[in-house]
């Protein structure tokens, strides 16, 4: 490994600085973004026979708000149950907002690795033929420098599509990830809305 990083040459280190932070972020989401935590099996019905015992309490929503993302956007809906459909949508979907933007958080940093990974590795391959056309001369070329020259160009070429290839497939695979989660946890929503204010039975 280390010899293949010394004849990469300097351009391959912003590539392994962009592959440690691209897996950092695979792996943070594929633990955040578990469907269980984030939309846990049949939340809303037991929420509604909570409140169907209990009332809306304050402690009763703290835990519901503190136990996920789709907790905190019922606990905004139901502390404006007495208020109208549309302001409780309302607060519904500012809630919903703030989760959105947590659930994207990072996918931007990732979707940014995969882009700029290749021109990381465009940057080397250039920097490795000015290598190779800086070593020729009217009386011949050195084949050390010449072969340093062609690996740089070649090992930061090969080594940005590596980058870049998983990053772009993770990035969409979340993006897409979360768009099913939010289109699920809104239509969850919707459902308590129309439930508490007697529109759905």
């Amino acid at each position: 490994m280390i010899a293949l990083i010394e004849a990469a040459g300097w351009p391959i280190w912003p590539l392994i600085i962009a592959s440690i932070l691209s897996l950092a972020i695979i792996f943070e989401r594929a633990y955040t973004l578990r469907r269980a935590q984030i939309l846990p099996p049949s939340l809303l019905e037991r929420t509604l026979n909570v409140l169907r015992k209990e009332g809306s309490n304050s402690n009763t929503l703290r835990v519901l708000a503190e136990g996920s993302p789709l907790g905190r956007v019922l606990a905004a809906g139901i502390r404006n149950h007495t208020s109208s459909r549309e302001l409780m949508k309302e607060s519904v979907e500012e809630s919903g907002r703030a989760v959105a933007h947590e659930l994207g958080r990072y996918l931007t940093a990732l979707g940014t690795i995969a882009s700029v990974s290749p021109l990381l590795g465009l940057l080397g391959t250039v920097i490795g033929m000015v290598e190779i056309f800086g070593s020729q001369t009217p009386t011949g070329g050195n084949p050390a420098v010449l072969a340093h020259g062609i690996s740089v160009a070649l090992y930061n070429t090969a080594f940005g599509l590596i980058v870049a290839i998983p990053s772009m497939i993770f990035y969409r695979y979340y993006r897409g990830k979360v768009d099913t989660l939010l289109v699920e946890m809104e239509q969850q929503a919707l459902t308590l809305v129309e439930l508490l204010h007697g529109e759905r039975k």
